[in-house]
């Protein structure tokens, strides 16, 4: 698959000043948000991004939007150079954002018909007649076009989130970011939302970075996963195989915890011990070998590398052992 999005040894810190000095250690005067990302989105794909709160994942999708400075490694969009201005200027377009509360993301001083056409206004791009293509737009997401003359207070959550995805698609993007994108929804319209960016992938080849702490949605729309452990990726694959055979202990943990809608199958009581530790004070060695049930010395005091374990399988551990792809197991039997 083509490579859209590209991100390379990327690194994001921030330099602390006044009283938060005092809270580092006395060998750094930086807070490492994120560190050493390697990823990639296919044309087409869904990648879904995976984590506790705390984990770098906005974090992430903020400086691939040029939102977030970075302060090492590199981030590619088609071939351009997303931190060279002139390149992210020209591909700038081609990027759309939907954001967790879809309300809130909107203006509520204009109506609809008018949020769907501002991109436009902002890119500078000519258009003969507003109204028709905030018509098509509302129709293309299963909309009536009399929404159009609403505001966003006026709309139940499904209709917000629904005229958010509408947004994003106004400039014909090739990448989509959705942060939380079913957030605040009731069950049955999470399900519509997901089914509409499913469809919405397959008829106009449009890439997604989603972002979710809900694995059972990150496991219905995503082609592949990634798993952030407080702003490095501790694992990657395919997402059917990930469900199937978790590598790394965290991984494991996430997929043993989560709730079955089979009432014959009992929630694991396998759980993750203790909170995610402060990017202020990070661990020794593996991040994780406080909270992790296999610990051994190397653990704290060796921070394992991203290795392959198996085709498209990736995992930071020092003890994951290779993957055999021909004998994962169907999980919908």
């Amino acid at each position: 698959m083509t490579a859209l999005l590209q991100l390379k040894d990327l690194d994001v810190s921030l330099r602390a000043g006044g009283p938060l000095s005092a809270l580092l250690p006395a060998t750094g005067r930086s807070i490492d948000l994120l560190k050493d990302i390697n990823l990639q989105v296919g044309k087409g794909e869904t990648l879904g991004l995976v984590g506790e709160s705390g984990s770098g994942k906005t974090t992430l999708a903020k400086a691939i939007l040029g939102l977030q400075a970075i302060s090492g490694g590199g981030i590619r969009f088609d071939g351009a150079d997303l931190l060279t201005p002139r390149d992210f200027a020209r591909v700038r377009r081609r990027t759309a954002m939907m954001f967790q509360d879809p309300v809130a993301s909107l203006s509520p001083r204009m109506r609809v018909g008018e949020l769907l056409t501002e991109p436009f206004v902002i890119h500078g791009i000519a258009m003969k007649n507003r109204a028709r293509r905030a018509a098509e737009l509302l129709d293309r997401v299963g909309l009536p076009d009399q929404i159009a003359a609403r505001y966003p207070h006026e709309l139940s959550g499904g209709q917000a989130r629904r005229v958010c995805v509408a947004r994003a698609l106004a400039l014909d993007p090739d990448l989509v970011i959705a942060d939380e994108p079913t957030a605040g929804l009731d069950v049955s319209v999470q399900g519509e939302i997901l089914n509409l960016m499913s469809a919405l992938k397959a008829e106009l080849g449009i890439g997604f970075l989603v972002i979710s702490h809900n694995l059972a949605i990150i496991r219905h729309i995503s082609d592949r996963i990634a798993i952030l452990y407080l702003g490095q990726v501790i694992e990657t694959g395919a997402t059917r195989d990930v469900f199937a055979r978790p590598s790394h202990p965290y991984t494991q943990n996430l997929i043993a915890s989560e709730p079955q809608p089979d009432p014959r199958k009992r929630r694991s009581d396998l759980a993750i011990k203790g909170e995610i530790p402060s990017v202020l004070r990070r661990p020794s060695g593996c991040e994780f070998h406080a909270r992790c049930p296999i610990a051994q010395d190397i653990c704290r005091k060796d921070m394992p590398a991203l290795r392959p374990i198996g085709p498209g399988r990736c995992v930071r551990c020092h003890f994951a052992e290779p993957q055999d792809h021909s004998r994962t197991p169907n999980t919908e039997d």
